[in-house]
């Protein structure tokens, strides 16, 4: 039970992780150093795609639901839990791909747009 448990937990944090990494900068908004965090988060999201990689956390959920007697999956968190929901057809390296540009792009329009929004120069609120 506690191992099922932990599972969801990971894919409630992996889900707000990726949240982040879409749409963290909009933090920056509100705290200037929350950038700090965000832009790592973004660049660790976008090489998980573009190098058609795994999130760790994917791996440690699936020993967590193996360990609870469920079934485990074959993939990664996208694969399995998002794209059913978006499309019904798998994972391939063209959507990786896609999916790393679209987190390089919305930042950098994110950014640009706060950097604007703020004056450029003019200093961020703590």
């Amino acid at each position: 039970m506690i191992e099922r448990i932990a599972a969801d937990l990971i894919v409630l944090l992996h889900l707000a992780f990726i949240l982040f990494v879409g749409l963290g900068a909009l933090f920056c908004l509100r705290w200037k150093w929350m950038a700090w965090l965000h832009l790592p988060a973004a660049a660790w999201g976008a090489a998980i795609e573009f190098s058609h990689g795994i999130c760790p956390l994917t791996p440690l959920e699936q020993r967590l639901r193996l360990a609870a007697g469920d079934a485990g999956y074959a993939g990664g968190f996208i694969d399995h839990y998002l794209l059913p929901i978006i499309y019904p057809a798998g994972l391939d390296a063209t959507f990786q791909y896609a999916l790393g540009g679209l987190v390089v792009l919305l930042n950098l329009a994110l950014y640009a747009w706060i950097w604007r929004w703020r004056g450029g120069s003019r200093p961020l609120r703590k």
